[in-house]
């Protein structure tokens, strides 16, 4: 391995995580949002930093091919598909020239293909294409979003291959990146994710993303209402995160033992 391969290896990169972007978002979207004002924030403070944001399948292809990225990658990233996307954070990632990858739920997105249940108003297929059209990355985020370790094979496959038909069918192009609900996966949900064609995906984890982690459980850190200023700041150079998330991290290993246990179970579908 030469150098500049090593270093890429070892390349640790913040991956934003957002939700909702809305003033008043639905009770059950308000932890996990961001206000328009906070968004615009965040965008400066990546350009004041000299951050270089790239998309999920620019960082993932780079890492399997050895190619080096700019000196300061980031990415910005958005789960489910909420319709402030479109509303507030569309305008000023084109403002700044700033790509982004947005994964859908393609069963809570309004349109034909809406199977009901989604938790704030969604993007219509209309706002995607046009997001596409601004440098957005469209990736998928499953069908109904269940937890996907926790269902059986049947059903794994068909929220994953409905997923990938749909945005297909509907952009025109096939999703290269995927983003695990709840950000839980296991091998076996890998290996699905990947044999459904999806040539990366991300987790959570509360860490920096690195190489190593492999292309189907890269780590993201979370940005929600609480995250202020100076949070943000440290998110985005990746200082203080086992503080910042500590809770979380002790929430995640209690729920790991709790879905251990459930996987336990027979599964249906």
């Amino acid at each position: 391995m030469s150098e500049r391969d090593g270093r890429e290896a070892d390349r640790a990169v913040p991956v934003l995580m957002y939700h909702a972007v809305a003033q008043r978002p639905a009770a059950a979207t308000l932890g996990l949002s961001v206000t328009p004002a906070a968004f615009a924030g965040h965008l400066a403070v990546i350009a004041a930093e000299g951050f270089t944001p790239v998309d999920t399948a620019t960082l993932a292809a780079a890492w399997r091919s050895g190619k080096p990225l700019p000196e300061r990658p980031v990415l910005i990233t958005f789960d489910d598909g909420y319709e402030g996307v479109h509303r507030h954070a569309l305008p000023e990632l084109v403002r700044h020239g700033f790509p982004a990858t947005v994964f859908v739920t393609t069963g809570w997105l309004r349109g034909e293909h809406d199977a009901g249940g989604a938790p704030d108003t969604m993007l219509d297929w209309d706002q995607v294409r046009e997001l596409a059209a601004g440098g957005v990355e469209i990736g998928g985020h499953s069908h109904t979003h269940p937890a996907l370790d926790l269902i059986g094979e049947d059903a794994l496959r068909r929220e994953l291959g409905l997923c990938r038909e749909i945005v297909a069918g509907e952009l025109g192009s096939v999703p290269a990146s995927f983003a695990h609900p709840y950000g839980h996966s296991t091998r076996r949900v890998r290996r699905a994710v990947r044999e459904a064609g999806f040539a990366q995906a991300l987790a959570v984890g509360n860490d920096l993303a690195r190489r190593r982690q492999g292309p189907y459980a890269l780590r993201r850190v979370t940005v929600r209402r609480g995250t202020g200023a100076e949070e943000f700041l440290r998110l985005l150079h990746g200082r203080a995160l086992g503080r910042n998330f500590a809770v979380d991290r002790c929430l995640t290993k209690g729920y790991a033992t709790v879905r251990a246990a459930r996987r336990l179970l027979p599964r249906t579908g």
